[in-house]
């Protein structure tokens, strides 16, 4: 289910001619799609290559974006100052589109300068689309300056049948920097009774600090070649969940008041700290994602008191 994350050049995916594959696949695991053309609209082409920038400071008046980029399939309409935390400014990430489709490469890079502090999520769960040819990837890098503190926890993924999903995270931090970072995966459209009809997914977190490396996470779920409810796996449950909370300086918060706080949860749920004393990964496991991500934002709300002293958001976001 998790393991140290295999080597990767990091490549999302290079443009190419129009009807052509990708030259190089990001991790070996998707080579074999890389050379496949998407017809529909090539690895590359406009729309296929979405990008978004957020970057946050701190002023006098609370912490601010003061930079935003963003193209198809992100949008951007302005932050929100509803986080409990008053210093804090909130990003919810909007998709005018149906979903990640095949042939998407998509780029993230989310700054947060000193003192500053952010909430970057998503307006609503992510749909990885059937695909034919190709793959969809995701390269993220995080960035965390000294004293700054961010929570980078989207809706969760759901992978639609026949999908190929890579997705890359990396978090950099400057010394005093905290950072929380979740996933949910749900393995199909379970109303539909599609369950594990996906075709390949593969998520690796690296998280980075001034010394180097701090940890490495991976999930790589193949359910054709290697039943995901197999025992020592996702078992008896369907959804997975993780939560990382990352402080590479500090002690505020450890394993067992996490554990403490998910135990009670209707999902299957436990805390553990992360090498390098860098902090702690929490998971779940559950029929539903709500239950899931009921037990992370537990977690996550019980860190995030002890991180910046103010409790996680909460409310719909529609």
């Amino acid at each position: 289910m998790a393991a140290d994350a295999p080597d990767a050049d990091g490549d999302a995916g290079g443009r190419t001619d129009a009807g052509e594959g990708d030259s190089d696949a990001p991790h070996p695991a998707f080579e074999p799609y890389a050379a496949e053309p998407v017809p529909q609209a090539a690895v590359g082409a406009p729309g296929k290559d979405g990008a978004l920038e957020l970057t946050f400071a701190s002023t006098e008046g609370g912490t601010q974006l003061v930079r935003d980029y963003a193209t198809v399939p992100f949008h951007v309409s302005g932050t929100l100052g509803h986080d409990p935390h008053p210093d804090a400014s909130t990003v919810f990430v909007q998709s005018p589109t149906g979903g990640v489709a095949q042939g998407d490469r998509h780029d993230i890079d989310v700054a947060v300068r000193e003192d500053a502090l952010a909430h970057v999520s998503t307006q609503s769960s992510t749909k990885v689309q059937t695909m034919e040819r190709n793959y969809a990837a995701a390269d993220a890098t995080l960035s965390v300056a000294s004293g700054g503190h961010l929570d980078y926890v989207p809706e969760p993924t759901i992978l639609h049948a026949d999908s190929r999903y890579y997705q890359d995270l990396t978090v950099e931090f400057e010394s005093d920097a905290t950072a929380v970072v979740g996933e949910v995966v749900v393995p199909g459209r379970l109303a539909r009774g599609e369950r594990f009809d996906f075709e390949r997914y593969l998520s690796q977190v690296r998280a980075e600090g001034p010394d180097g490396l701090l940890f490495e996470d991976a999930t790589h779920l193949t359910p054709a070649e290697a039943d995901p409810r197999a025992p020592g796996v996702l078992g008896e449950y369907e959804i997975y969940g993780t939560l990382f909370v990352v402080d590479p300086d500090g002690d505020a918060v450890d394993s067992d008041a996490l554990h403490e706080a998910v135990a009670d949860h209707e999902a299957r749920a436990g805390a553990t700290e992360l090498p390098n004393d860098a902090g702690v990964a929490v998971r779940a496991l559950g029929d539903r994602a709500e239950t899931v991500a009921d037990a992370l934002h537990a977690a996550w709300d019980r860190a995030r008191r002890e991180l910046i002293d103010a409790p996680a958001p909460e409310g719909r976001k529609y």
